[in-house]
């Protein structure tokens, strides 16, 4: 689907961040159930996760409550999974995009790089507009990254 970054520019979502946790409990909150249905999604939104099968062609159902009370299903099939290092997955249902999730592990620290890149710019385009995707993916770090803080302070 990727052919490099200059056919993709028009249709891809970036976000870096280096987030202040080691990469195991990065690892974690990324691929256990338990912990992604308490971060997931923008600023408001909760979420009920029916399946996440961690393993490519493994599916990642969820439903995304939104906080005005629409739900919004979400099918998600797995591609690649590299132990601490990368997840990959389709989201099969529309919008159609597929995301990469990338890991580095820098001491007690980890640079997560995620990448959307949808099927067209129209596409794109539009889910940018009607849902400000850019900004729901914004929202969606920070979350991640509260909620990290209040994991290591259980641990």
């Amino acid at each position: 689907m990727e052919n490099g970054k200059n056919n993709t520019a028009d249709r891809e979502l970036r976000i870096s961040r280096t987030l202040d946790a080691p990469v195991d409990l990065v690892w974690e909150v990324w691929t256990a159930a338990e912990h992604i249905a308490n971060w997931w999604g923008p600023t408001g939104f909760t979420n009920t996760i029916s399946k996440m099968d961690m393993r490519p062609d493994g599916e990642w159902i969820l439903v995304m409550h939104g906080p005005d009370g629409t739900n919004y299903p979400n099918r998600n099939v797995f591609k690649e999974i590299i132990h601490h290092k990368k997840i990959v997955y389709a989201h099969v249902s529309d919008p159609k995009f597929t995301a990469t999730i990338e890991f580095e592990a820098q001491g007690e620290r980890t640079l997560m790089n995620w990448h959307a890149v949808f099927d067209s710019a129209e596409l794109f385009n539009a889910v940018v507009k009607t849902y400000k995707a850019d900004e729901g993916m914004r929202q969606n770090v920070e979350k991640l990254e509260a909620y990290l803080v209040a994991q290591k302070a259980v641990r």
